[in-house]
Protein backbone atom coordinates (compact mmCIF):
# COMPACT_ATOMS: atom_id res chain seq x y z
CA UNK A 1 0.00 0.00 0.00
CA UNK A 2 1.24 3.82 -0.64
CA UNK A 3 1.92 5.69 1.94
CA UNK A 4 0.08 8.83 3.22
CA UNK A 5 -2.54 10.26 0.91
CA UNK A 6 -1.61 14.24 0.32
CA UNK A 7 -3.51 16.23 -2.98
CA UNK A 8 -1.38 18.73 -3.94
CA UNK A 9 -2.73 21.79 -5.17
CA UNK A 10 -5.77 21.60 -2.89
CA UNK A 11 -6.55 21.18 0.99
CA UNK A 12 -2.26 22.27 1.56
CA UNK A 13 -3.02 25.34 -0.66
CA UNK A 14 -6.15 27.08 0.83
CA UNK A 15 -7.80 28.79 3.95
CA UNK A 16 -5.57 27.32 6.74
CA UNK A 17 -3.45 25.27 4.58
CA UNK A 18 -0.46 28.06 4.11
CA UNK A 19 -0.54 28.83 7.26
CA UNK A 20 -0.47 25.43 8.84
CA UNK A 21 2.52 24.79 6.51
CA UNK A 22 4.35 27.63 7.35
CA UNK A 23 4.03 26.78 11.33
CA UNK A 24 5.06 23.17 11.30
CA UNK A 25 8.09 23.93 8.74
CA UNK A 26 11.53 24.17 10.02
CA UNK A 27 11.89 27.50 12.08
CA UNK A 28 8.30 27.72 12.80
CA UNK A 29 6.55 27.38 15.86
CA UNK A 30 5.78 24.25 15.82
CA UNK A 31 8.19 22.00 13.69
CA UNK A 32 7.95 18.52 12.54
CA UNK A 33 10.83 16.37 12.70
CA UNK A 34 10.94 12.74 11.31
CA UNK A 35 10.95 10.10 14.31
CA UNK A 36 10.60 6.20 14.38
CA UNK A 37 8.16 5.48 17.00
CA UNK A 38 7.48 1.95 18.28
CA UNK A 39 9.30 0.66 15.21
CA UNK A 40 6.82 2.96 12.77
CA UNK A 41 8.43 5.99 11.07
CA UNK A 42 6.02 9.28 11.22
CA UNK A 43 6.60 12.73 11.40
CA UNK A 44 6.33 14.40 15.22
CA UNK A 45 6.10 17.54 16.99
CA UNK A 46 9.91 18.51 17.62
CA UNK A 47 9.20 21.25 20.75
CA UNK A 48 8.10 20.77 24.15
CA UNK A 49 6.22 19.82 26.21
CA UNK A 50 6.85 16.04 25.77
CA UNK A 51 4.58 14.71 28.68
CA UNK A 52 1.87 15.70 30.03
CA UNK A 53 4.10 15.62 33.12
CA UNK A 54 5.98 18.58 31.53
CA UNK A 55 2.81 19.93 30.87
CA UNK A 56 1.32 20.53 34.44
CA UNK A 57 4.16 21.16 35.73
CA UNK A 58 5.27 24.51 33.41
CA UNK A 59 1.83 25.77 34.99
CA UNK A 60 3.88 27.06 37.86
CA UNK A 61 3.94 29.86 36.27
CA UNK A 62 0.62 30.76 35.85
CA UNK A 63 0.44 31.28 39.92
CA UNK A 64 -2.82 32.40 41.41
CA UNK A 65 -4.23 32.79 37.49
CA UNK A 66 -7.86 31.28 37.98
CA UNK A 67 -7.89 27.31 36.74
CA UNK A 68 -10.92 25.86 37.63
CA UNK A 69 -14.72 27.22 38.06
CA UNK A 70 -17.33 24.60 39.51
CA UNK A 71 -20.22 26.19 40.64
CA UNK A 72 -19.19 28.69 43.73
CA UNK A 73 -16.20 26.85 43.78
CA UNK A 74 -13.02 28.27 42.23
CA UNK A 75 -9.36 26.95 42.24
CA UNK A 76 -5.96 28.53 41.31
CA UNK A 77 -3.27 27.54 39.06
CA UNK A 78 -0.99 26.94 42.48
CA UNK A 79 -3.97 25.75 44.43
CA UNK A 80 -4.67 22.89 41.69
CA UNK A 81 -0.60 22.22 41.31
CA UNK A 82 -0.23 22.05 44.78
CA UNK A 83 -2.65 19.39 45.35
CA UNK A 84 -1.55 17.43 42.31
CA UNK A 85 1.56 17.23 43.59
CA UNK A 86 0.36 16.52 47.46
CA UNK A 87 -2.08 13.40 45.75
CA UNK A 88 1.26 12.23 43.57
CA UNK A 89 3.27 12.11 46.90
CA UNK A 90 0.72 10.60 48.87
CA UNK A 91 0.12 7.63 46.49
CA UNK A 92 3.29 6.72 46.29
CA UNK A 93 4.36 6.85 49.88
CA UNK A 94 1.29 5.81 52.27
CA UNK A 95 -0.48 3.71 48.85
CA UNK A 96 3.06 2.42 47.76
CA UNK A 97 2.17 3.04 43.69
CA UNK A 98 5.12 2.68 41.65
CA UNK A 99 5.39 3.79 37.96
CA UNK A 100 3.18 1.89 35.73
CA UNK A 101 0.67 1.61 38.33
CA UNK A 102 -2.86 1.99 37.72
CA UNK A 103 -5.04 4.57 39.28
CA UNK A 104 -8.89 4.47 38.17
CA UNK A 105 -11.00 7.75 37.91
CA UNK A 106 -14.89 7.25 38.64
CA UNK A 107 -16.91 10.41 39.40
CA UNK A 108 -18.80 13.58 37.23
CA UNK A 109 -16.60 16.32 36.35
CA UNK A 110 -15.84 17.82 39.30
CA UNK A 111 -12.40 19.91 39.96
CA UNK A 112 -10.80 16.43 41.82
CA UNK A 113 -10.98 15.19 38.60
CA UNK A 114 -8.02 16.72 37.19
CA UNK A 115 -6.09 16.26 40.53
CA UNK A 116 -6.26 12.72 40.04
CA UNK A 117 -5.42 12.58 36.49
CA UNK A 118 -2.29 15.25 36.39
CA UNK A 119 -1.12 13.55 40.22
CA UNK A 120 -0.80 10.00 37.97
CA UNK A 121 0.52 11.77 35.09
CA UNK A 122 3.77 13.71 37.24
CA UNK A 123 4.36 10.14 39.20
CA UNK A 124 4.28 7.83 35.94
CA UNK A 125 0.94 6.37 37.15
CA UNK A 126 -1.45 5.45 34.12
CA UNK A 127 -5.10 6.95 34.62
CA UNK A 128 -7.71 5.01 34.37
CA UNK A 129 -10.96 7.53 33.89
CA UNK A 130 -13.99 5.21 34.14
CA UNK A 131 -17.45 6.35 32.14
CA UNK A 132 -19.59 7.75 35.06
CA UNK A 133 -22.44 6.50 33.11
CA UNK A 134 -21.81 2.95 33.88
CA UNK A 135 -23.64 0.42 36.49
CA UNK A 136 -21.99 -0.99 39.30
CA UNK A 137 -21.34 -4.31 37.67
CA UNK A 138 -19.55 -2.66 34.85
CA UNK A 139 -17.68 -0.42 36.44
CA UNK A 140 -16.57 -3.09 38.75
CA UNK A 141 -14.92 -4.92 35.61
CA UNK A 142 -13.45 -2.01 34.17
CA UNK A 143 -11.76 -1.82 37.37
CA UNK A 144 -10.54 -5.51 37.35
CA UNK A 145 -9.95 -5.56 33.90
CA UNK A 146 -7.36 -2.97 33.88
CA UNK A 147 -5.53 -3.68 37.65
CA UNK A 148 -6.23 -0.71 38.97
CA UNK A 149 -4.05 -0.13 42.74
CA UNK A 150 -6.79 2.71 43.96
CA UNK A 151 -10.03 4.08 42.94
CA UNK A 152 -11.13 8.00 43.46
CA UNK A 153 -14.48 8.34 42.79
CA UNK A 154 -17.62 10.52 43.74
CA UNK A 155 -20.07 8.96 46.19
CA UNK A 156 -22.49 7.15 44.06
CA UNK A 157 -19.25 5.45 41.95
CA UNK A 158 -17.69 4.37 45.58
CA UNK A 159 -21.10 3.45 46.91
CA UNK A 160 -21.51 1.18 44.09
CA UNK A 161 -17.37 -0.40 43.82
CA UNK A 162 -17.50 -0.98 47.66
CA UNK A 163 -17.36 -4.52 48.53
CA UNK A 164 -17.14 -5.68 44.93
CA UNK A 165 -13.66 -4.75 43.98
CA UNK A 166 -10.19 -5.41 46.25
CA UNK A 167 -8.53 -2.12 46.26
CA UNK A 168 -8.84 1.12 47.95
CA UNK A 169 -11.28 3.54 47.59
CA UNK A 170 -11.00 7.59 48.15
CA UNK A 171 -14.87 8.63 48.41
CA UNK A 172 -14.69 12.67 46.62
CA UNK A 173 -18.32 14.64 47.35
CA UNK A 174 -20.39 11.77 48.82
CA UNK A 175 -22.81 11.66 52.20
CA UNK A 176 -23.73 9.87 55.09
CA UNK A 177 -21.37 6.45 56.26
CA UNK A 178 -18.02 6.19 54.08
CA UNK A 179 -17.92 2.23 53.11
CA UNK A 180 -15.92 0.17 55.03
CA UNK A 181 -12.31 0.46 54.19
CA UNK A 182 -12.66 3.91 51.94
CA UNK A 183 -11.72 6.84 53.15
CA UNK A 184 -13.13 10.81 51.86
CA UNK A 185 -10.94 13.41 49.92
CA UNK A 186 -10.93 15.41 52.77
CA UNK A 187 -9.46 13.21 54.84
CA UNK A 188 -6.28 12.46 51.91
CA UNK A 189 -6.17 16.18 51.18
CA UNK A 190 -5.42 16.72 55.25
CA UNK A 191 -2.51 14.53 54.58
CA UNK A 192 -0.76 16.20 51.59
CA UNK A 193 2.70 17.60 52.31
CA UNK A 194 2.26 21.60 51.06
CA UNK A 195 6.37 21.28 50.64
CA UNK A 196 5.84 18.44 47.93
CA UNK A 197 7.23 18.88 44.01
CA UNK A 198 7.39 16.94 41.29
CA UNK A 199 7.94 13.50 42.12
CA UNK A 200 11.42 12.38 41.22
CA UNK A 201 10.77 9.45 38.34
CA UNK A 202 11.83 9.35 34.40
CA UNK A 203 8.21 9.75 32.32
CA UNK A 204 9.30 9.44 28.62
CA UNK A 205 6.74 10.21 25.67
CA UNK A 206 6.09 6.81 25.31
CA UNK A 207 5.29 5.75 28.45
CA UNK A 208 1.70 4.91 29.07
CA UNK A 209 -0.53 7.91 30.20
CA UNK A 210 -3.94 6.60 30.19
CA UNK A 211 -6.46 3.86 29.28
CA UNK A 212 -9.56 4.71 28.14
CA UNK A 213 -12.27 2.71 27.50
CA UNK A 214 -14.45 2.67 24.58
CA UNK A 215 -18.37 3.21 24.39
CA UNK A 216 -18.87 -0.48 24.09
CA UNK A 217 -22.06 0.20 22.02
CA UNK A 218 -21.41 -3.37 20.32
CA UNK A 219 -19.46 -5.18 22.91
CA UNK A 220 -17.82 -5.18 26.11
CA UNK A 221 -15.87 -1.70 26.37
CA UNK A 222 -12.01 -1.91 24.81
CA UNK A 223 -9.10 -0.02 27.04
CA UNK A 224 -6.98 2.02 24.69
CA UNK A 225 -3.54 2.86 25.59
CA UNK A 226 -2.64 6.46 25.17
CA UNK A 227 1.12 7.38 25.63
CA UNK A 228 1.80 10.55 26.56
CA UNK A 229 3.07 11.32 22.97
CA UNK A 230 -0.34 10.96 21.92
CA UNK A 231 -2.03 13.36 24.18
CA UNK A 232 0.45 15.71 23.96
CA UNK A 233 0.46 16.21 19.95
CA UNK A 234 -3.77 16.30 20.64
CA UNK A 235 -3.20 18.95 22.61
CA UNK A 236 -0.50 20.77 20.74
CA UNK A 237 -2.86 19.98 17.03
CA UNK A 238 -5.33 22.24 18.69
CA UNK A 239 -3.29 25.10 19.69
CA UNK A 240 -1.52 24.75 16.24
CA UNK A 241 -5.08 25.30 14.31
CA UNK A 242 -6.01 28.30 17.20
CA UNK A 243 -2.72 29.45 16.03
CA UNK A 244 -3.83 29.14 12.24
CA UNK A 245 -7.30 30.64 12.43
CA UNK A 246 -5.42 33.51 13.84
CA UNK A 247 -3.23 34.08 11.39
CA UNK A 248 -5.16 34.02 8.20
CA UNK A 249 -8.11 35.97 10.10
CA UNK A 250 -5.79 38.72 11.01
CA UNK A 251 -7.87 38.89 14.30
CA UNK A 252 -5.98 40.19 17.57
CA UNK A 253 -5.90 37.70 20.14
CA UNK A 254 -8.84 38.11 22.71
CA UNK A 255 -8.04 40.14 25.59
CA UNK A 256 -7.31 38.54 29.05
CA UNK A 257 -7.27 35.24 29.91
CA UNK A 258 -8.83 32.29 27.64
CA UNK A 259 -11.49 30.12 29.10
CA UNK A 260 -13.63 26.95 28.18
CA UNK A 261 -16.67 25.76 29.00
CA UNK A 262 -17.02 22.17 29.01
CA UNK A 263 -19.67 19.98 28.56
CA UNK A 264 -18.04 16.90 27.54
CA UNK A 265 -17.69 13.91 30.36
CA UNK A 266 -13.55 13.68 31.18
CA UNK A 267 -13.69 10.12 30.74
CA UNK A 268 -14.18 10.74 27.34
CA UNK A 269 -11.38 11.61 25.19
CA UNK A 270 -12.60 14.69 24.10
CA UNK A 271 -13.13 15.86 27.32
CA UNK A 272 -9.05 15.27 28.06
CA UNK A 273 -8.13 17.21 25.10
CA UNK A 274 -10.47 19.63 27.13
CA UNK A 275 -8.92 19.58 29.97
CA UNK A 276 -5.10 19.92 29.25
CA UNK A 277 -6.04 21.55 26.64
CA UNK A 278 -6.67 24.83 28.90
CA UNK A 279 -3.68 23.85 31.23
CA UNK A 280 -1.59 24.37 27.64
CA UNK A 281 -2.83 27.49 27.32
CA UNK A 282 -3.03 28.48 31.50
CA UNK A 283 -7.18 28.62 30.54
CA UNK A 284 -10.04 28.76 32.71
CA UNK A 285 -11.78 25.73 32.87
CA UNK A 286 -15.61 25.93 33.51
CA UNK A 287 -17.60 22.89 34.36
CA UNK A 288 -21.24 21.80 35.47
CA UNK A 289 -23.30 19.12 37.30
CA UNK A 290 -25.27 18.71 34.22
CA UNK A 291 -26.01 20.32 30.89
CA UNK A 292 -28.14 23.98 31.70
CA UNK A 293 -28.40 26.00 28.31
CA UNK A 294 -28.99 28.91 31.12
CA UNK A 295 -26.46 28.57 33.57
CA UNK A 296 -24.21 27.95 30.81
CA UNK A 297 -24.98 31.32 29.39
CA UNK A 298 -24.78 32.85 32.34
CA UNK A 299 -21.34 30.81 33.03
CA UNK A 300 -20.32 32.88 29.72
CA UNK A 301 -21.63 35.98 30.35
CA UNK A 302 -19.61 36.17 34.44
CA UNK A 303 -16.40 34.40 33.68
CA UNK A 304 -16.02 35.47 30.11
CA UNK A 305 -15.45 32.30 28.43
CA UNK A 306 -14.24 32.49 25.07
CA UNK A 307 -15.19 28.69 24.13
CA UNK A 308 -17.46 26.14 24.06
CA UNK A 309 -17.10 22.35 24.31
CA UNK A 310 -19.28 19.76 23.70
CA UNK A 311 -21.52 17.77 21.65
CA UNK A 312 -23.49 19.02 18.60
CA UNK A 313 -27.20 18.41 21.09
CA UNK A 314 -25.35 21.21 23.62
CA UNK A 315 -23.45 22.86 21.44
CA UNK A 316 -26.41 23.91 19.24
CA UNK A 317 -27.99 24.76 22.36
CA UNK A 318 -25.36 26.78 23.44
CA UNK A 319 -25.35 28.64 19.85
CA UNK A 320 -28.99 29.33 20.18
CA UNK A 321 -28.45 30.96 23.45
CA UNK A 322 -25.31 33.12 22.20
CA UNK A 323 -27.71 33.92 19.07
CA UNK A 324 -30.71 35.34 21.02
CA UNK A 325 -28.17 37.04 23.92
CA UNK A 326 -25.62 38.14 22.09
CA UNK A 327 -24.22 41.12 24.80
CA UNK A 328 -24.22 38.27 26.79
CA UNK A 329 -21.98 36.25 25.08
CA UNK A 330 -20.15 38.32 23.45
CA UNK A 331 -16.55 36.74 24.36
CA UNK A 332 -17.36 33.49 22.56
CA UNK A 333 -14.96 33.21 19.52
CA UNK A 334 -15.00 29.36 19.32
CA UNK A 335 -17.86 26.94 19.34
CA UNK A 336 -15.87 23.17 19.04
CA UNK A 337 -18.16 20.11 18.00
CA UNK A 338 -17.48 16.46 18.27
CA UNK A 339 -18.62 13.28 19.37
CA UNK A 340 -21.20 12.42 16.84
CA UNK A 341 -21.68 14.05 13.12
CA UNK A 342 -22.32 18.06 13.03
CA UNK A 343 -25.39 18.72 11.19
CA UNK A 344 -23.80 21.34 8.28
CA UNK A 345 -26.62 23.28 8.56
CA UNK A 346 -25.98 24.09 12.59
CA UNK A 347 -22.91 25.15 11.10
CA UNK A 348 -24.07 27.57 8.53
CA UNK A 349 -26.39 28.88 10.97
CA UNK A 350 -23.85 29.79 13.58
CA UNK A 351 -21.86 31.49 10.49
CA UNK A 352 -24.51 33.04 9.74
CA UNK A 353 -25.45 34.83 13.43
CA UNK A 354 -22.00 34.38 15.22
CA UNK A 355 -19.24 34.38 12.40
CA UNK A 356 -16.86 31.23 11.52
CA UNK A 357 -15.92 30.41 14.83
CA UNK A 358 -17.02 26.54 14.77
CA UNK A 359 -14.60 23.68 15.17
CA UNK A 360 -15.35 20.38 14.20
CA UNK A 361 -12.98 17.97 15.54
CA UNK A 362 -13.10 13.97 13.91
CA UNK A 363 -11.28 11.14 15.90
CA UNK A 364 -12.00 8.11 17.82
CA UNK A 365 -10.91 7.17 21.00
CA UNK A 366 -7.89 5.28 19.46
CA UNK A 367 -6.86 8.16 17.66
CA UNK A 368 -6.61 10.76 20.86
CA UNK A 369 -9.68 12.92 20.13
CA UNK A 370 -9.56 15.15 16.40
CA UNK A 371 -7.29 13.33 13.57
CA UNK A 372 -8.68 16.12 11.71
CA UNK A 373 -9.84 19.11 12.21
CA UNK A 374 -12.07 21.49 10.01
CA UNK A 375 -12.68 25.16 11.66
CA UNK A 376 -13.36 28.48 10.98
CA UNK A 377 -13.89 29.72 7.05
CA UNK A 378 -12.73 26.61 6.27
CA UNK A 379 -15.53 24.92 7.81
CA UNK A 380 -18.12 27.49 6.68
CA UNK A 381 -16.74 26.26 2.96
CA UNK A 382 -17.01 23.07 3.76
CA UNK A 383 -19.30 21.97 6.26
CA UNK A 384 -19.51 18.27 5.22
CA UNK A 385 -16.25 17.56 5.34
CA UNK A 386 -14.43 16.75 8.73
CA UNK A 387 -11.35 18.61 7.39
CA UNK A 388 -7.72 17.67 7.01
CA UNK A 389 -5.56 15.40 8.65
CA UNK A 390 -3.92 16.81 11.67
CA UNK A 391 -0.43 17.40 11.20
CA UNK A 392 1.66 14.04 11.16
CA UNK A 393 -0.94 12.48 10.09
CA UNK A 394 -1.79 9.86 7.64
CA UNK A 395 -4.79 8.52 6.08
CA UNK A 396 -5.53 5.71 3.93
CA UNK A 397 -8.99 4.88 2.30
CA UNK A 398 -9.03 1.09 1.84
CA UNK A 399 -11.61 -1.47 0.40
CA UNK A 400 -12.68 -3.30 3.83
CA UNK A 401 -13.26 -6.36 1.98
CA UNK A 402 -10.27 -6.88 0.02
CA UNK A 403 -8.10 -4.59 1.62
CA UNK A 404 -6.78 -2.75 -1.43
CA UNK A 405 -6.21 1.08 -1.21
CA UNK A 406 -8.75 3.10 -3.17
CA UNK A 407 -8.33 5.70 -5.71
CA UNK A 408 -9.23 9.72 -4.52
CA UNK A 409 -12.52 10.14 -4.05
CA UNK A 410 -13.96 6.58 -4.00
CA UNK A 411 -15.61 5.46 -0.44
CA UNK A 412 -13.96 2.56 1.57
CA UNK A 413 -12.81 2.40 5.10
CA UNK A 414 -10.88 5.26 6.68
CA UNK A 415 -7.14 4.02 8.24
CA UNK A 416 -5.05 6.67 10.25
CA UNK A 417 -1.46 6.24 11.18
CA UNK A 418 0.47 9.04 13.26
CA UNK A 419 1.75 10.07 16.58
CA UNK A 420 -2.08 10.00 17.81
CA UNK A 421 -2.85 6.93 17.30
CA UNK A 422 -2.77 4.51 20.45
CA UNK A 423 -0.25 2.20 21.04
CA UNK A 424 -3.30 -0.70 21.45
CA UNK A 425 -5.92 -2.34 23.59
CA UNK A 426 -5.18 -2.98 27.06
CA UNK A 427 -4.55 -6.97 27.18
CA UNK A 428 -6.34 -7.57 24.01
CA UNK A 429 -4.65 -8.90 21.53
CA UNK A 430 -7.41 -10.05 19.69
CA UNK A 431 -8.66 -6.70 19.34
CA UNK A 432 -5.60 -5.25 18.55
CA UNK A 433 -5.17 -7.94 15.38
CA UNK A 434 -8.71 -6.79 14.12
CA UNK A 435 -8.06 -2.99 14.41
CA UNK A 436 -4.62 -2.29 13.95
CA UNK A 437 -2.37 -2.94 10.84
CA UNK A 438 1.64 -2.22 10.35
CA UNK A 439 0.43 0.60 12.73
CA UNK A 440 -2.11 2.04 10.65
CA UNK A 441 -6.23 2.52 12.80
CA UNK A 442 -9.33 0.73 10.88
CA UNK A 443 -11.33 3.25 12.40
CA UNK A 444 -14.97 1.40 10.86
CA UNK A 445 -16.12 4.65 9.68
CA UNK A 446 -16.48 4.95 6.11
CA UNK A 447 -15.48 7.86 4.06
CA UNK A 448 -13.14 9.41 0.72
CA UNK A 449 -10.79 11.87 0.56
CA UNK A 450 -11.33 14.18 -2.20
CA UNK A 451 -8.95 17.00 -3.44
CA UNK A 452 -6.90 16.67 0.22
CA UNK A 453 -10.90 16.74 2.59
CA UNK A 454 -11.95 14.11 4.48
CA UNK A 455 -15.14 13.04 4.13
CA UNK A 456 -17.18 10.92 6.74
CA UNK A 457 -20.32 8.90 5.23
CA UNK A 458 -20.87 6.32 7.80
CA UNK A 459 -20.24 3.46 10.27
CA UNK A 460 -19.16 0.79 8.03
CA UNK A 461 -21.63 -1.43 10.33
CA UNK A 462 -24.54 1.27 9.47
CA UNK A 463 -24.66 1.59 5.88
CA UNK A 464 -28.35 0.17 4.84
CA UNK A 465 -27.81 -1.79 1.41
CA UNK A 466 -31.27 -1.10 -0.31
CA UNK A 467 -31.53 -3.36 -3.54
CA UNK A 468 -27.93 -3.34 -4.03
CA UNK A 469 -27.69 0.30 -3.15
CA UNK A 470 -25.89 1.47 -0.29
CA UNK A 471 -27.37 4.40 1.59
CA UNK A 472 -25.31 6.31 3.80
CA UNK A 473 -27.02 7.52 7.01
CA UNK A 474 -24.67 10.77 7.82
CA UNK A 475 -25.99 12.26 3.96
CA UNK A 476 -29.12 11.69 4.74
CA UNK A 477 -29.53 12.78 7.96
CA UNK A 478 -27.93 16.24 6.84
CA UNK A 479 -30.54 16.65 4.41
CA UNK A 480 -33.32 15.59 6.84
CA UNK A 481 -31.77 18.43 9.25
CA UNK A 482 -32.13 20.82 7.04
CA UNK A 483 -36.29 20.91 7.31
CA UNK A 484 -37.41 23.32 9.67
CA UNK A 485 -38.68 21.93 12.70
CA UNK A 486 -36.57 18.68 12.83
CA UNK A 487 -34.29 18.42 16.26
CA UNK A 488 -32.81 15.07 16.15
CA UNK A 489 -32.56 12.31 13.31
CA UNK A 490 -31.32 8.89 12.75
CA UNK A 491 -31.20 6.77 10.03
CA UNK A 492 -31.46 2.30 10.54
CA UNK A 493 -31.84 0.06 8.37
CA UNK A 494 -35.29 -2.76 9.03
CA UNK A 495 -35.51 -5.83 7.28
CA UNK A 496 -37.52 -6.07 3.92
CA UNK A 497 -38.49 -9.68 2.08
CA UNK A 498 -37.01 -8.60 -1.15
CA UNK A 499 -34.70 -5.55 -1.03
CA UNK A 500 -32.83 -7.02 2.02
CA UNK A 501 -33.03 -3.57 3.83
CA UNK A 502 -35.24 -0.70 4.07
CA UNK A 503 -34.46 2.58 4.90
CA UNK A 504 -36.06 4.08 8.29
CA UNK A 505 -35.47 7.78 9.67
CA UNK A 506 -36.12 8.14 13.50
CA UNK A 507 -37.26 12.03 13.98
CA UNK A 508 -38.00 14.53 17.05
CA UNK A 509 -39.78 17.44 15.83
CA UNK A 510 -39.57 20.59 17.50
CA UNK A 511 -42.68 21.66 19.69
CA UNK A 512 -45.18 22.50 17.67
CA UNK A 513 -43.90 21.19 14.53
CA UNK A 514 -46.12 19.74 11.65
CA UNK A 515 -45.45 15.74 11.26
CA UNK A 516 -45.13 15.13 7.34
CA UNK A 517 -43.39 12.13 6.60
CA UNK A 518 -44.01 13.08 2.64
CA UNK A 519 -42.19 16.55 3.41
CA UNK A 520 -38.96 14.62 4.49
CA UNK A 521 -38.97 11.83 1.75
CA UNK A 522 -39.34 14.80 -1.13
CA UNK A 523 -36.38 17.06 0.87
CA UNK A 524 -34.46 13.83 0.62
CA UNK A 525 -34.73 13.04 -3.17
CA UNK A 526 -34.25 16.26 -3.92
CA UNK A 527 -30.78 16.74 -1.91
CA UNK A 528 -29.27 13.00 -1.87
CA UNK A 529 -31.00 9.85 -4.26
CA UNK A 530 -34.82 8.59 -4.20
CA UNK A 531 -33.54 5.09 -3.17
CA UNK A 532 -32.39 6.99 -0.16
CA UNK A 533 -35.20 8.66 1.49
CA UNK A 534 -37.05 6.82 4.05
CA UNK A 535 -39.96 4.56 3.77
CA UNK A 536 -40.83 4.25 7.03
CA UNK A 537 -40.43 7.43 9.61
CA UNK A 538 -40.85 6.91 13.89
CA UNK A 539 -42.12 10.36 15.22
CA UNK A 540 -39.87 10.20 18.24
CA UNK A 541 -40.89 12.45 21.59
CA UNK A 542 -37.92 12.52 23.40
CA UNK A 543 -34.15 12.76 22.96
CA UNK A 544 -32.79 10.55 20.88
CA UNK A 545 -31.09 7.61 22.88
CA UNK A 546 -27.28 8.42 23.09
CA UNK A 547 -24.24 7.68 24.78
CA UNK A 548 -22.40 9.50 26.90
CA UNK A 549 -20.23 10.94 25.02
CA UNK A 550 -23.20 11.94 22.25
CA UNK A 551 -23.15 9.22 19.68
CA UNK A 552 -27.06 7.89 19.03
CA UNK A 553 -27.62 4.28 20.03
CA UNK A 554 -28.65 3.20 16.35
CA UNK A 555 -28.78 -0.65 17.72
CA UNK A 556 -31.77 0.87 20.74
CA UNK A 557 -33.47 2.61 17.83
CA UNK A 558 -33.31 -0.13 15.60
CA UNK A 559 -35.35 -2.73 18.22
CA UNK A 560 -37.73 0.18 18.69
CA UNK A 561 -38.39 1.03 15.08
CA UNK A 562 -39.20 -3.07 14.43
CA UNK A 563 -41.66 -3.02 17.55
CA UNK A 564 -43.20 -0.06 15.55
CA UNK A 565 -43.47 0.47 11.60
CA UNK A 566 -44.30 3.98 11.85
CA UNK A 567 -46.22 5.37 8.87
Amino acid sequence: MAGEIRTAGHADDVGLGPALAALTAPGGDFPLTDAVVRGIPMRVYDRAPRTLRELIAATAAFGDRPYSVHRDERTSYAEHLAQVYGLAAVLRERYGLVKGDRVGIAMRNYPEWGVVFFAAQVAGFVAVPLNAWWTGPELVWAVEDSGCRIVVGDGPRVDALAGHVDVPLVRARGTGPVPAGAVTWEDLVAGFDPAAGLPDVEVLAEDDSSILYTSGTTGRPKGAVHSHRNHVTNALNVVLTTRANAVVSGAAPPAGQPGTLLTYPLFHIAGLNSLYGAVLNGAKLATMYRWDREEARALVREERLTGGAGVPTTMRELAEEAIAHPDETASLTRIAMGGAPIPPELVARIADHLGPISFNGYGLTETTSAVCANSGQDYVDRPDSVGRPAPGAEVRVVDPETLAELAEGEIGELWFRGPNIVRGYWNNPEADAAAFVDGWFRTGDLGHVTRGWVYVVDRLKDVVLRGGENVYSVQVEAALHEVPGVEEVAIVGIPHPTLGEEVAAVVRLAPGAARDADLLRRHVTERVAAFAAPTTVIWWDEALPRTATGKILKKDLRTAVLKDPGE
